[in-house]
């Protein structure tokens, strides 16, 4: 069994690998001191159980959980938390496995024969009713066994085609494999739907113009590219663009 232990505090993982040690039946126990470095590991060595610490600065544990559910194979996820009432009460809640910090060997050892994948709407909802933010800082678009990080900050605009998304973005573009619905109820405060396949930031409409026809389109700021509005959205869209509530 090969694990990954994730966390920004250096004795956390000490202490870990140490009880892992003790347990026995792990081939090999691998460290990663936050977010980036675990789903990098994640890519290339595919672990079979990820201990996985809730709150790290930059990516949190929901954030890189997330990401993870993205792989081909997404390894078995088990959350470490200082006590935290609401995070407990949500990991029960949603029959998410959890050890509480500083971890006990008997608590470890049960976790691991009961570690599964976690699935992301259960993810979502631990992170509501936990009061963590579950709107993620960047998207994660898998190339061949690789993810690659795209920041919220960066996308220009998704776009909706069949079964993937195209994520047009500062550095091109990217496919990821979601719902347009559901990123456009996670990103709701900065884009805005234009039309059943198009979602766009904001702060990247440089105009809305309309032809003779009464039809209208954005052209974006930054990249340039026009996308068509529907009439289903037009008056959304015009509503946010005037800054009405």
């Amino acid at each position: 069994m090969n694990l990954l232990i994730v966390d920004d505090e250096g004795p956390a993982r000490e202490r870990l690998r140490r009880l892992l040690e003790e347990i026995g039946d792990c081939t090999t126990i691998a460290e990663a001191g936050n977010g980036e470095e675990a789903l990098a590991y994640c890519s290339e060595k595919q672990p079979d159980i990820v201990l996985l610490d809730v709150r790290m600065p930059g990516l949190s544990g929901i954030e890189v959980a997330r990401h993870i559910d993205t792989l081909q194979d997404p390894p078995a996820v088990i959350f470490t938390t200082a006590y935290d009432q609401y995070a407990v009460e949500a990991f029960e809640t949603e029959a998410v496995g959890y050890l509480l910090k500083p971890v006990r060997k008997e608590k470890l050892a049960h976790a691991l024969r009961h570690a599964g994948r976690i699935s992301p709407s259960r993810l979502v909802k631990v992170a509501q009713s936990a009061k963590l933010e579950h709107r993620r800082e960047q998207i994660c678009a898998r190339l061949g066994d690789q993810l690659k990080l795209i920041p919220i900050a960066d996308i220009y605009y998704f776009l909706a085609d069949q079964k993937y998304i195209t994520v047009r973005h500062k550095n091109g573009e990217s496919l990821i494999d979601e719902s347009l619905k559901a990123l456009a109820e996670e990103f709701s405060a900065g884009f805005v739907r234009i039309h059943r396949n198009a979602l766009v930031a904001e702060n990247q409409i440089s105009a809305v113009e309309r032809t003779e026809e009464g039809k209208y389109s954005v052209r974006m700021r930054e990249c340039g590219d026009v996308l068509e509005v529907s009439r289903r959205h037009a008056a959304e869209l015009l509503r946010r663009i005037r800054g009405e509530s």
